[in-house]
């Protein structure tokens, strides 16, 4: 994985726009009957460190799944051939916002599209997790 991208300030354009809601419940259980064999194709280990530290992991899972389908929303892919479930993910910056990382394929994706930068957004309540995606081209 490539470095996070960090919040790419004022200025520049929207190559790419995505957004995902889901049930916290429908992730949980999807973690409860696969177990590792879910988790380890949906979230890199990174995510599944971080998720599992939590006393309440589920949430958390959540909105990283969410995450992930944002942003293959804003890449126009969805996940599949071009956009894998760990092409991407989620990490934290020094004051916790979230971060995307992609890997080799997903950043050349990025650059095709004529993007440089991924912002991202997170959000959750015990019931349903958010994201919105936004590829971004900064400056001219």
């Amino acid at each position: 994985m490539g470095g996070a991208f960090a919040n790419p300030g004022a200025g520049g354009f929207v190559v790419g726009l995505g957004a995902d809601i889901v049930e916290v419940a429908r992730v949980q259980r999807a973690i409860e009957r696969s177990g590792e064999h879910f988790l380890k194709r949906v979230f890199t280990d990174v995510e599944i460190a971080y998720c599992s530290s939590k006393a309440r992991p589920f949430p958390h899972y959540a909105a990283r799944f969410a995450a992930k389908e944002a942003i293959s929303k804003a890449f126009g892919t969805g996940i599949g051939a071009e956009l894998s479930w760990k092409s991407m993910g989620v990490v934290h910056g020094e004051r916790g916002q979230a971060l995307v990382v992609l890997d080799g394929k997903a950043s050349e994706l990025l650059a095709t599209l004529g993007g440089d930068a991924v912002a991202l957004t997170l959000s959750h309540t015990a019931g349903n997790a958010l994201a919105v995606a936004m590829l971004l081209k900064r400056g001219a």
